[in-house]
């Protein structure tokens, strides 16, 4: 079995793989060829945990993946200096169920979480976006910050988040990373973050929306990536019920996303509010974007074939760098 690390998982795995990858687990998922159960969640009440256990297999005329992640949340770890997120990949032989890789999850759930963003930015924001706003200065927030500054030429990221320390290690940390401008601002506001914002990722835990939707500029992308219990939710509902709304799984955010649960309950929209699945939007089936002032959301609550794909193409990068560690199993 090859054991990756998490500096290995981040070698075999540059942001714009990831993105490929996870375009490709949509696709799959919205033709039909993946096998995506919703992912078990089991409460850790004592310690406010959870963790999550997401089989996939992505079969059909994709490359075939067969993979098991579990992720646990622990939202008092930072308080520990420890991640909040924990979790590990294991990847199966498809034609045997053979385990031939642990791949450390951690890392790959924070690229595969920002590539999804990345391919929805590629899809759906407007080509002139130069403006970012992160919402959320934790190691989700950096992979969406990555992400979206792939595909789209961004001079000037806003950061806020509700610890004004994390926002200003963030914005020291990140300027001039990569593809990521050297103009890296911490917002006073959550309004000074998203006034002249042309794309917005909320990264957060919020039950609350973290924004309001009066402060939104025409024409807005945004990526809500944070919330994933019908209890949660980062973005207004005024916001959902006027942007065309891509999802990552119908199936999952119906269950699980509070962005979209909560105003349906409320009788603001219903779940044909939701335009498409961003696998139809890249497999042509459904449009994207129709006008420059059209505000665009992309909710995901992370489905499991994004970690299949994302780890099947780390792994055939890692062999090819000769990377990791082989042991007997």
């Amino acid at each position: 079995m090859l054991i990756l690390t998490a500096d290995e998982v981040r070698q075999a795995l540059p942001m714009p793989a990831a993105i490929e990858a996870v375009k490709a687990a949509y696709r799959a998922l919205s033709s039909g060829q993946a096998e995506v159960p919703l992912r078990l969640s089991l409460p850790v009440t004592p310690h406010e945990g959870v963790s999550l256990f997401m089989p996939a297999y992505v079969g059909g005329e994709a490359e075939e993946a067969l993979t098991v992640k579990v992720v646990s949340v622990f939202p008092h770890n930072p308080e520990r200096g420890m991640p909040t997120i924990y979790a590990a990949v294991l990847v199966l032989e498809p034609d045997t169920g053979r385990p031939i890789a642990l791949l450390e999850g951690g890392t790959l759930t924070a690229l595969r979480t920002g590539a999804a963003s990345g391919a929805a930015t590629d899809v759906l924001a407007r080509p002139d976006s130069h403006v970012l706003a992160i919402f959320g200065a934790g190691t989700q927030g950096r992979t969406q910050a990555e992400a979206v500054c792939t595909v789209r030429p961004i001079e000037q990221v806003w950061v806020y988040d509700v610890a004004t320390d994390r926002a200003q290690a963030f914005a020291e940390e990140m300027a001039g990373v990569g593809p990521i401008p050297k103009d890296v601002r911490v917002a006073a506001t959550p309004a000074e973050a998203v006034r002249d914002a042309d794309v917005i990722c909320t990264a957060t835990i919020a039950t609350q929306p973290v924004f309001s939707d009066a402060d939104l500029k025409p024409g807005v992308h945004i990526n809500g990536i944070g919330a994933y219990t019908p209890e949660m939710a980062e973005v207004p509902p005024e916001t959902v019920a006027r942007a065309l709304v891509v999802v990552d799984s119908r199936e999952a955010v119906l269950a699980e996303a509070g962005d979209l649960i909560q105003p349906i309950r409320a009788g603001i929209i219903t779940a044909d509010h939701i335009h498409a699945e961003l696998g139809e939007i890249l497999l042509g089936r459904k449009p994207g974007r129709t006008s420059d002032e059209q505000i665009t959301f992309f909710k995901s609550v992370g489905v499991a074939v994004q970690d299949a794909m994302a780890a099947q193409t780390a792994l055939q990068n890692a062999k090819a760098q000769g990377l990791g560690n082989e042991v007997a199993f």
